[in-house]
């Protein structure tokens, strides 16, 4: 089996249980957050629908500079806009999986701001790390988010307290 298959599997689990989680996003609430550091509930939602991007990013691509990356934040006004760009970044992201050699996939990605480098890694370690575990870890974020807001939190790998197996 080639490298891709496997994430190209996980990719697709994962991004039903982010669809999950992102239907129940109250976006009325939008501009809440527990704390003054904290990303906004709309923003955070959001940034787990953006992350499936940067798979297509890192396989696209030989290095990210912050100082020449023009980032700019997708914005959605409700529920359905949020799971259309989750759903659209997650084909975009399956499509470049399946174009992917395990030779694409060792080549090295680098991240820097200038001359300031952050890391080099191979591809596949960085599609690993900065787009699926990033993913996880701000979707267990925001499952924080809904219980601090009283909104249901759907199991992720077996029932949630909210649920019944």
């Amino acid at each position: 089996m080639a490298m891709r298959q496997g994430m190209i599997m996980e990719l697709q689990h994962e991004a039903a249980n982010s669809r999950k989680m992102l239907e129940r996003v109250p976006m009325e609430k939008a501009d809440w957050k527990p704390h003054d550091k904290s990303m906004t509930l709309g923003r955070l939602a959001t940034h787990v629908a953006e992350l499936p991007n940067w798979t297509l990013v890192t396989l696209n691509s030989d290095e990210l500079d912050w100082e020449k990356f023009d980032y700019k934040p997708n914005i959605v006004n409700n529920t359905e806009e949020l799971i259309a760009l989750l759903d659209k970044n997650v084909a975009a992201a399956t499509a470049a999986l399946e174009n992917a050699t395990d030779e694409d996939m060792m080549k090295p990605w680098t991240m820097r701001k200038g001359e300031q480098v952050f890391f080099t890694l191979p591809k596949a370690a960085v599609i690993r790390n900065f787009s699926l575990n990033h993913g996880y870890h701000h979707r267990g974020q925001l499952s924080v988010y809904l219980r601090l807001n009283n909104v249901s939190v759907p199991g992720m790998f077996g029932p949630s307290a909210d649920e019944t197996m």
